[in-house]
């Protein structure tokens, strides 16, 4: 097994080589090397029962029908395990994390899996050939081994026998554990042999799987006194403007996978988005966006409720869910305004229904309300450019003001267009970019029909992404790079315009809309505006166990007890240089603001407040 484990971690690594190119042949040395120790732990963890049938002294161990249980044990469970680090082989890609238990989860497990799992498995089928041949090696390995004809328990001493099962026991354990260290091996331990970004390489699936097993409950952190946390990072927001607010509409448009990388206007080479470039021109652009986590079902928290990735498992299906979390609708919903939130999908995908009802959006419109299946893409739902019109024309039998919310559904896998578009658009370098083109079309076409209608010149237009997805280019492929998405701002005939190098991530995208609406009332948020030049201005995400802060060009990542790696990532684009202990006042104070953060938002979801709105609020703690 720890053979073919290697062999599973050199097929993930030449799969996955355009993630890796940078390292180096060392350092893959290194990683591969440190990956045997999380191979033995997963090893033992998941062969346990097997290993103690090993050890029970009795005669009938050498029988035929003992030897065939234990073969059909072994098989049991282990196929599942090849099966499982082989399916990560292409499902990297799409998380750029080995595979967690939260993608088991019943709200990803739906009717959208099972309609895309046919065509994935089209797309990928030399994953199967891979995991058939993986099978088969094991099973000739496995049949290579034999019991000694003439072994014996009555044979063996009992201090022997004791002596064996203590041994065995004891490395078993050892194994598990990862060694003798304090705490047993963790996920984020795999930094150790490289930076945070090499760590999937030393990974494998079933250690990863078995960490986050049931790992959902966050630790009650205190790095401060709840006076102390404030002092450095205070989640309460009031804003002192003497304009009174202004009943703008508002439209979010979040678009499925649309990393910075593929929009030219954002670049120094073509993209694959014309609309969306010439449409930067004339509006406010943030030129350093960042997701806060890699998933939808974590994108849109975070942009409509404030709600950053900083555990392991995605808000809407953790034990948190339950949670309220007074988000951009509850808040503009007090004002007076009407909410709703569009996505062509199947209703009920990814729990999108149900949050988006929990966070103050009342109407939800999907695939069912469209009712209209001749637009349907026949794997996530309708097509773009169909759903986008239907958009526009239910807002414009919105009563003002509005504040509506649409997640766009066409730029994803498995890159469905259209059949009357199937040679409109040009491949490029990546499936993707084809089907980015037809959603950036999509955008072009909402905007000319929005454009006609009377409520388009008095509405507040934000545009972003859900996450980032395939890349092609290095610098996208850091750990600061993977992130970075588009956000950007317009409104019509307005001084709403230019370029901005401002750090800003999705959490800010509601503060952002309440300061330019003027709103006046305290509001709990993990942002800030993007409007504001003096705010302190960071991101910060989670992955992988491993919390990132990105401050000013600077990137931190910290294990939630120490950091391990600090980066001024505009020197050093590609991020290979650690310069953790060669600037420490940097270093510590970007390590007390992560500090901060973490308790502040642990607090928060442990007590149920992360969405408390007081006006004497001052922390958790209070």
């Amino acid at each position: 097994m720890l053979f073919l484990y290697s062999l599973l971690r050199l097929v993930f690594f030449i799969a996955n080589f355009n993630y890796f190119s940078q390292i180096g042949f060392v350092n893959t040395l290194i990683a591969f090397m440190g990956g045997i120790r999380f191979d033995i732990s997963a090893i033992a963890f998941t062969n346990g029962l097997f290993i103690l049938m090993h050890l029970i002294p009795f005669n009938g161990f050498t029988s035929k029908t003992y030897q065939s249980v234990l073969k059909i044990l072994f098989f049991v469970v282990n196929i599942p395990v090849i099966v499982l680090n082989c399916s990560d082989i292409v499902y990297y890609k799409f998380t750029l994390k080995r595979g967690t238990m939260d993608a088991f989860d019943m709200a990803e497990m739906s009717d959208d899996f099972k309609n895309t799992l046919p065509q994935f498995i089209k797309d990928y089928w030399y994953v199967a050939i891979i995991i058939l041949l993986m099978i088969f090696l094991m099973i000739k390995l496995y049949n290579r081994t034999s019991v000694l004809k003439n072994y014996s328990f009555k044979r063996t001493s009992n201090f022997a026998t004791i002596a064996t099962i203590i041994i065995v026991g004891t490395f078993t354990v050892l194994g598990a554990r990862g060694g003798l260290q304090l705490r047993p091996l963790s996920i984020f331990n795999a930094a150790e042999y490289g930076s945070p970004q090499d760590a999937p390489l030393v990974l494998n699936t079933t250690f990863t799987l078995i960490k986050t097993l049931g790992k959902t409950k966050l630790s009650s952190e205190k790095y401060f006194d709840d006076k102390t946390t404030i002092s450095i990072f205070n989640p309460i927001h009031q804003f002192k403007n003497d304009e009174s607010f202004r009943k703008m509409n508002v439209v979010i448009i979040i678009l499925e996978s649309f990393s910075k990388e593929y929009i030219g206007a954002l670049n120094d080479y073509p993209g694959y988005t014309p609309f969306l470039d010439s449409l930067i021109n004339e509006s406010l652009v943030f030129t350093n966006g960042f997701a806060n986590g890699k998933k939808s079902i974590e994108g849109i928290p975070a942009v409509l409720a404030g709600m950053p990735v900083l555990m392991n498992e995605p808000f809407i299906t953790s034990q948190y869910s339950g949670d309220k979390i007074i988000g951009v609708a509850d808040i503009l919903k007090q004002e007076g305004y009407a909410t709703s939130f569009f996505h062509g999908g199947t209703n009920g995908t990814m729990g999108f229904d149900g949050f988006t009802k929990s966070v103050g959006f009342e109407n939800y419109y999907g695939r069912k309300e469209y009712n209209n299946d001749k637009d349907y893409d026949g794997k996530w739902g309708i097509f773009d450019e169909p759903f986008f019109q239907y958009f526009a024309n239910q807002l414009n039998q919105t009563k003002t003001p509005f504040l509506s919310c649409i997640f766009s559904l066409s730029s994803h896998h498995p890159y469905t267009l259209p059949e009357q578009y199937k040679n409109t658009f040009k491949k490029g370098t990546l499936p993707v970019h084809q089907v980015i083109r037809y959603a950036d079309y999509s955008l072009k076409r909402f905007f000319e029909t929005a454009s006609k209608m009377p409520w388009f010149d008095s509405t507040l237009f934000v545009i972003t992404a859900d996450h980032t997805f395939d890349s092609e280019y290095p610098q996208y492929q850091t750990p600061v790079g993977k992130y970075r998405i588009p956000i950007i701002f317009y409104q019509h005939n307005s001084g709403l315009k230019g370029r901005r190098a401002t750090i800003i991530q999705q959490v800010d995208i509601i503060p952002s809309i309440l300061d330019y609406l003027h709103y006046q009332k305290p509001f709990h948020s993990f942002g800030l505006s993007g409007f504001d030049s003096a705010g302190s201005h960071c991101a910060f995400n989670s992955l992988e166990g491993i919390y990132q802060l990105i401050y000013d060009n600077y990137s931190l990542q910290f294990d939630g007890n120490k950091s391990l790696f600090m980066n001024n990532f505009l020197v050093d684009p590609l991020m290979r240089n650690n310069i953790l202990n060669k600037q420490p006042a940097i270093k510590d104070s970007m390590e007390r603001k992560l500090k901060a953060i973490i308790q502040e938002y642990n607090q928060a979801m442990l007590n149920n407040k992360f969405g408390y709105r007081e006006q004497g609020y001052k922390g958790i703690g209070n």
